[in-house]
């Protein structure tokens, strides 16, 4: 076989396919978009290659049959989402794509610093908001936008939280833009999911490519449930030497439940429904076949609106009749804290590069992506006349939902979104249309360039811990930029790299 290094990517891929691996050339243009693998002038990036040479030794049918595999491991384990509303089935294995992402430890330092010191100011932030609520006395971040936030809960204010530390679990999401620069696309603060899908990731990628991944010099992720447990019971370190901590499900019927169960089953604390506790004289119980135990931090994956139906939702069948009381009175921490929801509001995202500034003195390591605010005249104006080059979202919504990718949608759609915007314009922020970084994946036995975004994990509680790995998210359909599983989304495993390796 030729030198691949000596020829540009798409000769090399014409070889490559027509010798061993299909990797089409026709469909492959890395040249459009900052791609993963290969610079602009078609070279491929030397941390991926390693992993490009073992790709070009395996033919179309094994690779195929890697990932025929890998599907049938996780539907083994039962590693499934649901997607709400789907005509078929509601229950799914995760589109998972065997190709590895891979970052150097340069670009994973900055990361690291950047989000690190994003979640120390956004902890500041909540602590202010409930506290002296400075911040909005100095008119750094409009007092109506988050005290008429929804998810501001004025339950909240001059509440102890352990360590102010209000967010225990992050899962803020980055892209790159052109010029291969991470940015913050959005914060996760209230229950982030999918580190179950880092981790199984994690394992089906050393079982695919078990030399390279050897070779390669990865940094761990597998200590993350341990990472987590330790970071709990922190919370409770101060009054209970050994604290019992439980992570609380709304139960099978939720879309992340395979995830819940899989981190209770790797942290060896019970899983619990709100009906498993009970609340007496400000303390909670978990019921158990010895009878009742007393829980000190619970790990709840339970909306705010659920978790109490005396203090919030009166109809709400998920959480625990007086669980807010006993938060109250010290007796019990929830992670992550109430309320934290206020702080990754699409609308307050556009001011985290002031509020860095404000708390911590520094500008932002990890920049923001543009946006717009809708409840300003000024800037609807700007929306409404360009909804064609926009997306835009609703401030409080998730998964995908909610939003319009302008440049895909009709003149229906748009026009539609518009009289949306006219009648709620404070409900909606817009930001361009980032074309995100690609990386390839095996697409119908061919590798193919897919739009990718990035969610690192982030804890906090007496410190604060990056966990050296991350779930990357692919838009599966050809030309979308909707990553989200609920919107027909996968994931692929994140390699990081340890210092010193730059090629695997």
């Amino acid at each position: 076989m030729q030198n691949l290094r000596s020829l540009d990517s798409v000769d090399r891929f014409r070889i490559v396919e027509t010798s061993r691996a299909s990797l089409a050339p026709e469909r492959y243009r890395p040249e459009r978009f900052y791609d993963e693998m290969f610079a602009a002038d078609g070279t491929v990036r030397p941390h991926y290659a390693a992993l490009e040479e073992r790709i070009a030794t395996l033919t179309p049918a094994e690779l195929g049959e890697r990932q025929r595999t890998l599907e049938q491991s996780f539907l083994l384990q039962g590693i499934t989402f649901t997607v709400y509303g789907a005509e078929n089935t509601t229950e799914r294995i995760i589109p998972t794509d065997l190709l590895p992402r891979i970052i150097p430890s340069a670009e994973w330092a900055r990361i690291e610093s950047g989000l690190t010191q994003r979640l120390r100011a956004l902890n500041l932030f909540l602590a202010d908001i409930y506290g002296a609520q400075k911040i909005l006395a100095d008119g750094i971040v409009p007092r109506d936008l988050v005290l008429g936030a929804p998810s501001y809960r004025r339950e909240m204010r001059g509440l102890y939280v352990p360590h102010n530390s209000y967010v225990n679990v992050c899962g803020s999401d980055l892209i790159r833009d052109g010029q291969g620069e991470f940015a913050v696309l959005e914060d996760n603060l209230r229950v982030p999911s999918g580190v179950s899908y880092m981790l199984a990731n994690r394992d089906a990628a050393k079982r695919t490519f078990p030399g390279t991944y050897r070779a390669a010099g990865v940094r761990p992720v597998e200590r993350y449930p341990d990472l987590l447990l330790s970071t709990l019971k922190s919370l409770a370190g101060d009054w209970r030497p050994n604290p019992q901590v439980v992570v609380m499900t709304p139960g099978v019927y939720n879309s992340a439940y395979y995830e819940h169960a899989y981190l209770a089953r790797l942290m060896g604390t019970p899983l619990v429904e709100g009906r498993d506790l009970v609340v007496h004289d400000n303390m909670v119980y978990m019921r158990t076949t010895e009878g009742l135990r007393r829980v000190d931090v619970i790990y709840r994956r339970v909306d705010d609106d659920f978790i109490d139906p005396l203090t919030f939702r009166r109809d709400s069948s998920l959480g625990v009749a007086g669980l807010f009381n006993a938060y109250r009175a010290g007796n019990v921490v929830i992670a992550n804290a109430p309320g934290t929801g206020v702080a990754d509001d699409k609308a307050v995202y556009a001011f985290v590069p002031e509020i860095i500034r404000y708390y911590l003195g520094e500008d932002a390591i990890l920049p923001n992506v543009e946006t717009y605010l809708c409840r300003e005249a000024a800037q609807l104006d700007h929306v409404l006349g360009n909804l064609d080059k926009l997306v835009v979202k609703a401030v409080g919504a998730s998964g995908g939902y909610g939003m319009l990718v302008g440049p895909h949608a009709t003149q229906a759609e748009r026009d539609d979104f518009a009289d949306r915007l006219k009648a709620d314009p404070s409900n909606y922020i817009a930001q361009p249309t980032i074309q995100l970084s690609t990386a390839p994946c095996l697409v119908e036995g061919a590798i193919e360039p897919r739009h990718v975004d990035l969610r690192p994990f982030i804890l906090a509680g007496q410190k604060i811990v990056v966990t050296p790995g991350a779930l990357t998210r692919v838009a599966l359909k050809r030309g979308s930029l909707v990553v989200n599983s609920s919107q027909g989304g996968g994931s692929k495993d994140t390699w990081v790299l340890a210092d010193g390796e730059q090629q695997p």
